[in-house]
């Protein structure tokens, strides 16, 4: 592709709202060497230079430049919402748990790949969606990648056999592999450097959001009698009807993607592509400095286009076997550099810390319904589970309703851990709190094993939830901070693979033991995360440091 195309420019200039026109980007001309002159109804500046050559700006001096406002606020709520939907579609199948397993004949075992099934295909695509976001841009993987998630992820209620399942829960899997590194990676391009810590901060609240949205639809679906019918041969069970509500907010995600947000600048001065960049600034500008009668200044930009070029290279160069040998070669040269010279030493801490935290996270996490639903008259969860293995005559009919209660009161208890990481993230930084955060929840794991009362349990869970999701937030923040543009969502990308093998591997530790030693795998949880919590002290301190 062309460093400067008609598809591309129009991808630039695609309005975030539409008012009138008023957003629409201004006509601009170049002199062939990257000037960019805009028309005086853009630009009194311009008007007054009278040809004098422009200032050249960094990317965070442009990003400065362009303020500080509405259009943040608009790009929160969007990647918000996506980052919501992913949370939907990988935390729904814990619900489905206590009914589905009866419908389609579950084992311990078969829930514990089911669980995993999802967190399979999130490795695969996880670095593969990063890299290419790398290469060919943030906003159009993620708009195909969301679209990924919430196709397969709907088609998955129709599904009749277990096979079939797990099948459709993986492929939209790798949608989701795809869509999480990649919308921290884009948010955060957008941020200024002094607001950067909150903001990813808050983007990460929403992943509470799409938790409780999916704790608060399977309570109101999943119980219900009249969400049952039949379609053909398939009996179409109201745990069905909740899979299909929870493949819409990816698919609204992908459109919102799709007709609204730009690509993000920071991608595109690293590609060379000077004038979609400033289009892209420009367009911040107009929305955050509405009504202030603010006119855009004219400057360039310090741009490379090494991206560019090495893509060109592999797609002209070469057979087809030549080709592919080179995007592959190219695809692991990430890898390399985040493991060579001063990455190394904070690359190797990350790596612990994303296996600890997702293993114990996702482990436990994804099981809590149905530890919930097998002590739903009293005792701890590991008293009992030895006695109540769903292949012991159990009915999933009718379904217990408190079981969703709960799942419910444990989403919303993230909320006092989000409100603490936005308030404190600036001030303490995500190292600080990482470290913390992940010694507490090590502790409460600790304690449900040790307590004997459902309540003790579901108090012990709820403080889980919260300091937890603390933790996961610090390391958003961490993680997008400590690596370069070229890097950023591959890095994100592989730690994420990372991650989703430490929740296969949790979720299948898990389903082996939870019938006949519970205690093994809840104690294994407690330890991670508080070798976790002692590996973040190697990092390096990245508070409001300038995106390189």
């Amino acid at each position: 592709m062309s460093r400067h195309t008609r598809s591309g420019d129009a991808e630039a200039r695609r309005p975030l709202l539409v008012t009138g026109g008023h957003l629409e980007p201004s006509e601009v001309d170049s002199d062939g060497e990257g000037e960019i002159i805009f028309d005086r109804s853009t630009s009194d500046m311009a008007r007054d230079a009278g040809g004098s050559a422009q200032r050249r700006l960094t990317y965070e001096e442009a990003m400065e430049e362009a303020g500080f406002g509405l259009f943040h606020w608009l790009l929160l709520v969007v990647c918000g919402w996506a980052n919501a939907s992913d949370a939907v579609e990988v935390l729904c199948v814990s619900f489905l748990l206590p009914t589905a397993r009866c419908d389609l004949l579950l084992t311990s075992s078969d829930m514990g790949l089911l669980t995993a099934s999802i967190f399979l295909g999130m490795m695969v695509g996880g670095y593969v969606w990063g890299y290419l976001a790398d290469q060919r841009g943030r906003c159009r993987i993620l708009v195909v990648s969301l679209t990924v998630n919430g196709v397969f992820g709907g088609l998955a209620s129709a599904a009749p056999w277990f096979w079939l399942l797990l099948l459709l829960r993986f492929i939209s899997g790798i949608g989701v592999g795809g869509s999480i590194p990649v919308i921290f990676s884009y948010f955060s391009e957008f941020m200024p450097r002094l607001r950067r810590g909150t903001m990813i901060s808050a983007l990460a609240t929403f992943w509470m959001a799409g938790n409780i949205l999916a704790a608060g639809l399977a309570w109101l679906v999943i119980p219900r009698t009249w969400a049952h019918f039949s379609l053909g041969s398939l009996d179409f069970q109201s745990w069905r009807l909740f899979v299909v509500l929870c493949s819409i907010p990816s698919l609204t995600s992908a459109l919102l993607f799709r007709l609204l947000m730009p690509e993000s600048p920071k991608f595109l001065m690293e590609a060379g592509r000077e004038k979609e960049a400033i289009h892209v600034f420009r367009l911040m500008f107009e929305l955050n400095m509405r009504g202030k009668g603010k006119s855009f200044p004219e400057f360039g930009l310090h741009t490379s286009s090494k991206g560019r070029g090495e893509l060109e290279e592999t797609k002209t160069l070469g057979s087809c076997r030549e080709r592919l040998a080179n995007i592959l070669k190219k695809g692991l040269v990430p890898i390399k550099q985040m493991f060579n010279g001063s990455l190394k030493a904070r690359s190797i801490p990350l790596l612990i810390i994303f296996y600890c935290i997702s293993f114990s996270y996702y482990g436990l996490w994804m099981w809590f319904p149905e530890l919930f639903e097998r002590v739903e008259d009293g005792g701890s969860p590991c008293a009992n589970v030895s006695l109540l293995s769903p292949l012991h005559n159990q009915s999933c009919y009718p379904v217990k309703t408190a079981v969703y209660m709960e799942g419910f009161i444990i989403a919303v208890s993230n909320l006092p851990g989000n409100i603490f990481t936005i308030l404190m993230m600036e001030s303490t930084g995500g190292k600080s709190l990482l470290c913390c955060s992940l010694v507490v929840s090590s502790l409460s794991v600790f304690l449900i094993y040790m307590v004997q009362t459902k309540t003790q349990s579901l108090i012990l869970s709820c403080i889980f939830s919260c300091v937890s999701v603390i933790a996961w937030n610090a390391l958003d923040v961490v993680g997008t901070e400590l690596y370069p543009t070229h890097l950023r969502s591959s890095a994100l990308g592989f730690f994420a693979g990372i991650g989703r093998v430490a929740a296969i591997m949790g979720n299948v530790v898990f389903g082996k033991l939870v019938d006949t030693n519970c205690a093994v795998p809840v104690l294994l949880v407690s330890a991670l995360l508080l070798t976790g919590g002692l590996v973040a002290l190697k990092l390096p301190q990245s508070r409001q440091t300038e995106l390189t």
